[in-house]
């Protein structure tokens, strides 16, 4: 996939694989626009939404749902109980299990988590998990190995995991994932490198990474998905989102 072109729109192919979108996206507990970070998603026509700070306090699930309603989604899993993690999906998506999970709290940092899911395309199988690792290194590390462990014990043969790593791809948290997965970015570049922040992209720190056996068509910030505007991206949150086009195989 070039940069510069489109990803290709979600579909099933006559093999019975399907061709999704991913979408890794940290929305600052809409905090910011939330009638922007709608239209971003909106755009991005994903068939799943891997969300980091999703809203955690007061009436948090009626947040996430107007944002789901108005992006074309549903919610999936997550939210608090994941502690800030939460996983939307369309319509098209059928639902087998769901799970949230704590990660052990260190004393004075944040309590981080996963939301995990499994799902269905036609006849696609897949593992999902947002994540948002710890601003600690040591931390961030072991929850990597963590996420992994995660992964492997959702019992399937084809999986997505994505979310801000609070690290650059040099890092050992980050490594740590690229060595086992594929970081869908470096696979098939397409759109833009950098993450953060929306002002002055400068930094890779949020990711989509999948299992070997999926095909990366491409992956990469939508600065040139249509409907999608460098006013809305700078006003909805202080990231920039991630947006993957995958090819999974159908389910033996």
């Amino acid at each position: 996939m070039l940069i510069g072109m489109l990803l290709p729109n979600s579909r099933t192919e006559p093999d019975g694989s399907a061709v999704i979108r991913v979408l890794g996206y940290n929305i600052r507990s809409m905090r910011d626009d939330t009638g922007a970070l709608a239209r971003v998603i909106t755009a991005c026509a994903p068939d799943l939404v891997l969300v980091q700070e999703a809203p955690r306090f007061f009436r948090w699930r009626k947040k996430l749902a107007r944002l789901a309603a108005a992006s074309g989604q549903v919610i999936l899993t997550g939210g608090a109980t994941a502690a800030g993690p939460a996983i939307l999906c369309s319509l098209g998506a059928t639902v087998e299990r769901t799970e949230d999970v704590l990660l052990p709290l260190t004393p004075g940092l944040h309590r981080r988590g996963l939301a995990t899911a499994v799902v269905r395309f036609g006849a696609a199988r897949l593992g999902v998990i947002s994540c948002h690792l710890s601003l600690q290194k040591d931390e961030r590390h072991e929850q990597a190995g963590m996420l992994l462990d995660r992964l492997a014990g959702l019992g399937v043969e084809h999986a997505v995991a994505g979310g801000d790593l609070n690290e650059r791809p040099d890092g050992p948290a980050f490594r740590l994932l690229s060595d086992s997965l594929q970081d869908c970015r470096t696979t098939a570049p397409w759109g833009g490198e950098f993450t953060s922040t929306p002002a002055d992209p400068h930094q890779r720190i949020d990711a989509v990474f999948a299992t070997k056996g999926i095909e990366v068509l491409g992956c990469g910030v939508p600065l040139e998905q249509p409907g999608i505007t460098e006013a809305d991206l700078r006003a909805a949150t202080d990231h920039l989102p991630v947006l993957a086009a995958l090819r999974v195989p159908a389910t033996a």
